[in-house]
C-alpha cells in the first residue's frame, strides 16, 4: 500500500485504472448524449438556422426562384433602400405598430377576468374552457363566424347598432377606415383565452398568507391588488407581453382568410406583404429583405423589453 502511494506521488506516475475507467465512462456518456440530441440539432440546423441565414443572404439579391439559381443577381443594399421608398411596406409597418395596441388591451381584460373567475366564480373549469375555445378553434371557422357578424347589411352587430339608434353603422371589414379595427377586435377575442389561463395559473401561485396578512392590516381590495396581486403577477405579465408582441408581428392567417390585405391595403401587415411579395409577385430577394427587417424589429423590441423588465418585474 505504501509503495502504491509513493508511486502515485511521483511526478511521472501513470494514472490509476479507476481514473481511466471513469474517464472512459464520461466519454461514453458524452457520445451517447450527442447521439440522442443529434436528430434535434440536425433538424434545427436544417429547418431553422439555414433558412434564417439564407434569408439574410438573399436580402442582398434580386432573385425570382422560377429562374433557378442562375437567375440570382446581387444588388447589395438596393432592396433595403427600396423599402424606405415603398409606400405599401411603410403602410404595413404602420399597421403592425397600430396592431400592437391589442396586446395591452387583451392583457388587461384577461387579468380582470382571471381575478374574477379565480376568486368569485364557481365552476371555474367551465369558464376556462369557454374562454379558451376561440384560441384553439380553427381560424377558418373563426373567420367565417366574424364575417357573418360583421356583414354590413344584415349582420348581427350592425342590427344591434341600428336598434340602438345608429342609422349608418360602419361597414367593418369592407370599410378601409374600420377594417384594421375589425381585425384587431377579432385578435383580442381570440387571445383572451390563452392569457386568461396563464393569469389564473399565476394567481394560484401567489401565497394566500399575503392576502390574510393584508386583511389583518385592514387593506381594501384595491390596495391588495396594487401591492400584492399586480407585483407578484409581473413575471406572468412580462411573459405574456413578450409573446404577445412577437405574435402581433406574425399575424397572417386571419388576414389571409378574411381580407387578403384589403381593402386598399388597410389590413396589410408585414408578414402578409412578405408572403404577397415572395409567392404572388415572385420577388424572393425583395421579400427576404422584408423578412430581415421584420427579424430586426422583433429582436429590438424583445431586447428592449428584457432591459425594461428589470425596473418593473418582481421575481
Amino acid at each position: 500500500m505504501a509503495q502504491t502511494m509513493e508511486t502515485m506521488k511521483k511526478p511521472g506516475a501513470q494514472p490509476t485504472r479507476g481514473y481511466k475507467s471513469r474517464g472512459s465512462l464520461q466519454r461514453g456518456e458524452n457520445l451517447w448524449g450527442i447521439a440522442f440530441v443529434s436528430p434535434m440539432l440536425i433538424g434545427v440546423i436544417i429547418l431553422v438556422l439555414f433558412p434564417i441565414l439564407a434569408t439574410l443572404v438573399l436580402g442582398f439579391a434580386d432573385w425570382n426562384f422560377v429562374q433557378g439559381w442562375d437567375g440570382i443577381r446581387w444588388v447589395g443594399f438596393q432592396n433595403f433602400r427600396q423599402l424606405l421608398e415603398d409606400d405599401m411596406f411603410i403602410k404595413s409597418v404602420r399597421n403592425n405598430i397600430l396592431f400592437l395596441l391589442t396586446v395591452p388591451i387583451y392583457m388587461m381584460i384577461s387579468m380582470a377576468l382571471a381575478i374574477l373567475i379565480d376568486r368569485f366564480v364557481y365552476m371555474k373549469g367551465y369558464f376556462k374552457v369557454a374562454y379558451f375555445m376561440p384560441y384553439i378553434s380553427n381560424i377558418v371557422a373563426v373567420a367565417v363566424v366574424w364575417q357573418v357578424l360583421f356583414q354590413p347589411s344584415y349582420g348581427p352587430i350592425n342590427e344591434i347598432l341600428r336598434t340602438l339608434g345608429m342609422s349608418n353603422p360602419p361597414k367593418w371589414i369592407a370599410d378601409p377606415n374600420f377594417a384594421l379595427i375589425s381585425i384587431m377586435l377579432i385578435s383580442i377575442w381570440i387571445s383572451i383565452g390563452f392569457n386568461l389561463i396563464i393569469y389564473i395559473a399565476g394567481l394560484q401561485a401567489i401565497p394566500k398568507d399575503l392576502y390574510e396578512a393584508a386583511d389583518i392590516d385592514g387593506a381594501n381590495g384595491w390596495t391588495k391588488f396594487r401591492r400584492i396581486t399586480l407585483p407578484l403577477l409581473s413575471p406572468t405579465s412580462f411573459f405574456l407581453l413578450v409573446t404577445g408582441i412577437i405574435s402581433t408581428f406574425k399575424v397572417f392567417e386571419i388576414i389571409a382568410v378574411m381580407t387578403q390585405g384589403g381593402p386598399i391595403g388597410s389590413t396589410t401587415m408585414m408578414v402578409w406583404y412578405l408572403y404577397d411579395t415572395a409567392f404572388i409577385n415572385l420577388k424572393v430577394g425583395y421579400a427576404s429583405s422584408i423578412a430581415a427587417v421584420l427579424f430586426g424589429f422583433v429582436m429590438l423590441i424583445t431586447l428592449g423589453q428584457w432591459v425594461a423588465q428589470k425596473k418593473w418585474v418582481n421575481y
